[in-house]
């Protein structure tokens, strides 16, 4: 019982770790999208964020620095999209892909000019990363049958920014469901014309969305490289931006089912990585590629198969133009 309850918990805390990206991109799609601007350079705003936590870190031997610049370049981002997509009108997807290039591109060409270590950064110290949080009582829950062990290492444990994702899931409900400008947001998605005509600016509106979701995408990055990992490595973020998008659309663009779906989508990723251990009789190189790519192909199963129909907001994609 002890064993089985110690592999439960481990594969649970390896949901919750690998949630973590997943959970707060997804949040800032919905804020962007809600808003009626498909943010297709999720992938690329926490990319670039991953590697500007990682580059900072190690310069200011500071995690708290690299989190400021992760958020600093995803903001950035955020506006070359919203200036493209907003202010001029543009395709809001090639808008989003070419941030998502560039983002691929551009941090692996800073990285070897800035480290000459073949598109990654130094190994960070203990002290240049985000420091595991302890929560109060665990010593003396530890030997409490069944609860001790879960408080112990499944609820406490983890570094700041997980706790920082899941909180953000009440509070993104919150400011969606409680505030004007929650109220607001939802609605410049469904109808923009009908909130032009209230006297509110669509485009400050959208321009607001996109900097929420930055903020989030930029804690994201920071994740990966300052706190999952010790450092930057290329293409860190594997496509969880995507996977995160593929969330938002199975959660119907409502907070908490994005939540779950992206817990779903972790459970998966922790349940393959569990598996690259077993030999299924293909070769084990060939096994563990097959392991791996097993939480995408069940994503394209649940998003094709069992997810139902997914109505987004009616302006999403559709740039406004003021009337004269």
């Amino acid at each position: 019982m002890q064993e089985f309850l110690s592999t439960v918990i481990l594969l649970l805390s390896s949901t919750l770790r690998l949630s973590v990206p997943l959970i707060l991109c997804g949040l800032a799609g919905l804020f962007s999208e809600r808003s009626g601007l498909w943010d297709i350079g999720l992938e690329g705003k926490m990319l670039f964020a991953a590697f500007a936590a990682a580059a900072a870190a190690y310069q200011f031997d500071s995690a708290w620095v690299g989190l400021f610049f992760a958020i600093l370049v995803a903001v950035l981002l955020s506006l070359i999209h919203g200036f493209a997509s907003v202010t001029h009108q543009g395709n809001q997807i090639i808008s989003g892909v070419a941030i998502n290039f560039i983002s691929s591109g551009l941090t692996v060409l800073l990285a070897v000019g800035w480290f000459a270590m073949g598109g990654r950064t130094p190994q960070l110290q203990p002290e240049a990363r985000f420091p595991t949080v302890v929560l109060p009582f665990v010593e003396e829950m530890r030997s409490v049958p069944v609860i001790g062990p879960i408080y112990a290492d499944l609820i406490s444990g983890y570094n700041i920014l997980l706790y920082v994702a899941f909180a953000a899931v009440p509070i993104t409900w919150w400011v969606f469901q409680q505030t004007r400008f929650g109220l607001r947001l939802r609605a410049v998605g469904e109808n923009p014309a009908a909130v032009d005509t209230a006297g509110i600016s669509v485009d400050w509106l959208r321009y607001r969305a996109l900097l929420c979701g930055a903020v989030l995408c930029g804690i994201a990055g920071a994740y990966l490289s300052v706190a999952q990992s010790a450092g930057f490595v290329r293409e860190m973020s594997a496509g969880k931006g995507y996977m995160a998008l593929a969330a938002l659309i199975f959660a119907k663009w409502r907070p908490v089912p994005v939540l779950f779906a992206c817990l779903l989508f972790g459970f998966l990723e922790a349940l393959s990585i569990r598996f690259q251990a077993f030999d299924f009789g293909l070769g084990a190189a060939l096994s563990t590629q097959i392991v791996q790519s097993l939480p995408y192909l069940l994503t394209v199963v649940l998003l094709a198969g069992f997810m139902g129909r997914a109505i987004p907001p009616k302006a999403g994609g559709i740039p406004y133009t003021k009337d004269r």
